[in-house]
């Protein structure tokens, strides 16, 4: 027993973190592939490693996946100290490159000194398809940095192979990523690029990309449906994530035939930043005023936000709440305990719902399987999760309003 113990400390030794293990970095310059600064690291890589997001059989692993800022090519390198098959018999180790082969495409180089003079071609690389927004973001060190978005085509010369270099971020920083068909034709790709000048040329960095799927709506409407949203690392934390998202939603206002723009199966994340670009697009239309927001959630709010922006009755009323609590003293009673019961009657709806079953389970059910039911739907703890929904909803609109105060 105590030589399985000691063997399994032994074969402990050679397990590694993934996340840890691989490095990322977009290089813009041939000291940037040395520079520690530069790297980051995949927050997921359970798609590739399982759940445990551990490579078993290397000590000291890396692996280097490294790309050229703007045309994404890639250096692909995996290095150990030693493998366990150099002190273990009859023991393999994880193909961690055949595992990482799966998600980057081919044309990869495993060659440092090939990766930098890939840097050369950078100054070739232009961002595709049609300009759809520019804007500046100011750095208080290192001064004005200008950002376009791009609406692009899979059609468009040389965009297929640079959007599966693209897509593979997605495994890395998205928990639930997969991959597009990108041949299908209903599929829209948003690029956000960054312009920087090197040696007195205009380059241009990736910084992140959104792709929407248009679905039809009977008889002659489309509903685009954001699918994937990712601005790199690097990048985060600037705002980008609005102006795309913004630039996007104007993009398809724009269009007659578009019904409404929804998302699939958004994050919290996502859903914060929709708020925040929905409020900013409708505090200034006419129904939205703030002296119509006492009066409640209206029809003109819905038609108007449907017919200029493109905004379904669900997300209407989450900007109205948020709006209508800008507008209201909180320290007022009165106006404090409007608005409670204004976004309650919304968050009881799901309580309402669990009533209406348990009046038709009263009559199908026997006594016993009754009370185990309506135990699940007490009357206390209803009040209970409400007030808690109701403080956090409060919370979260109260960071949008902040947030919105600071770009006004």
């Amino acid at each position: 027993m105590a030589g399985v113990n000691a063997m399994e400390k032994k074969l402990a030794e050679y397990k590694c973190d993934t996340n840890e293990a691989i490095s990322l970095k977009l290089v813009r310059f041939p000291e940037d592939v040395d520079d520690d600064s530069t790297t980051f690291h995949p927050e997921y890589s359970h798609q590739l490693f399982g759940d445990d997001e551990i490579a078993f059989g290397y000590k000291g692993l890396q692996i280097q996946l490294f790309h050229t800022a703007g045309n994404l090519s890639t250096l692909f390198k995996v290095k150990y100290s030693s493998k366990v098959t150099e002190t273990f018999d009859c023991v393999e180790p994880d193909d961690v490159e055949g595992k990482i082969r799966e998600i980057i495409p081919s044309g990869f180089t495993s060659n440092a000194d090939d990766f930098t003079s890939l840097l050369e071609k950078e100054a070739n690389f232009k961002p595709f398809g049609t300009l759809l927004h520019s804007y500046t973001v100011h750095n208080e060190e290192a001064g004005e940095f200008t950002y376009q978005i791009h609406k692009a085509e899979i059609t468009c010369p040389g965009f297929r192979e640079y959007h599966e270099r693209l897509q593979t971020f997605l495994m890395w920083f998205i928990e639930t990523a997969s991959f597009i068909d990108a041949d299908d034709d209903r599929w829209d790709f948003f690029l956000v690029f960054e312009k920087y000048n090197k040696d007195g040329e205009t380059l241009y960095a990736t910084v992140g990309y959104m792709t929407v799927y248009n679905y039809y709506v009977y008889p002659d409407k489309t509903r685009p449906r954001v699918s994937q949203m990712l601005i790199l690392p690097p990048f985060q934390g600037e705002g980008h994530g609005a102006q795309l998202l913004e630039a996007v939603h104007r993009f398809y206002c724009s269009l007659p035939k578009v019904q409404d723009i929804t998302a699939e199966d958004p994050s919290e994340n996502y859903v914060k930043l929709r708020d925040f670009v929905l409020v900013k697009l409708c505090q200034n239309l006419p129904s939205f005023a703030e002296d119509k927001l006492p009066l409640g959630f209206s029809a003109d709010m819905v038609q108007e936000a449907q017919d200029k922006l493109k905004i379904n009755k669900k997300h209407a009323r989450r900007v109205y709440e948020i709006l209508r609590l800008r507008a209201t003293d909180m320290s007022d009673e009165k106006q404090a305990r409007e608005y409670r019961l204004e976004v309650k009657k919304r968050l009881f709806g799901p309580y309402r719902k669990n009533q209406r079953e348990l009046a038709k389970m009263k009559k199908c059910l026997r006594p016993e399987e009754l009370v185990s039911h309506m135990g699940q739907m007490d009357t206390q703890t209803q009040h209970e999760e409400l007030e808690k929904s109701y403080q956090d909803v409060v919370e979260g609109y109260r960071r949008i309003i902040e947030r919105i105060a600071t770009h006004a």
